[in-house]
């Protein structure tokens, strides 16, 4: 079993950053993909990107390539989620989680999920 629980989510004006954390224990992450998702209000969970096993392949969604940088420390069994240039439509409930299964854009190939923590990006 692997437990997972982010933070770092918050109240950020548009244009604003937030860094979220994904902290995991139970089991090393290290032999897992990991992705982060968001789920607004009244939408379903999408996508939002992911990072290979040893942090050296990553893949996102195109609403946030090139604001958004997923990266991973297997030592402290931990990924990030840096978030730049934020826009009122990145609000939701941002979630990480742990995969053995591809492909990696599809949240039912995904084994392990945290909690979720709020991003509400303000106009």
């Amino acid at each position: 079993q692997v437990q997972l629980v982010e933070s770092g989510g918050g109240l950020v004006q548009a244009g604003g950053s937030l860094r979220l954390s994904c902290a995991a224990s139970g089991r090393t992450i290290s032999t897992y993909t990991m992705g982060w998702f968001r789920q607004a209000p009244g939408k379903e969970r999408e996508f939002v990107a992911a990072i290979n096993l040893s942090g050296g392949s990553t893949i996102y969604a195109d609403s946030v390539k090139g604001r958004f940088t997923i990266s991973r420390d297997n030592a402290k069994n931990t990924v990030y989620l840096q978030m730049n240039s934020l826009k009122p439509e990145d609000t939701a409930v941002y979630y990480c989680a742990a995969s053995r299964l591809i492909p990696y854009r599809t949240p039912d190939n995904y084994n392990y999920w945290g909690q979720g923590t709020q991003v509400t990006v303000s106009s």
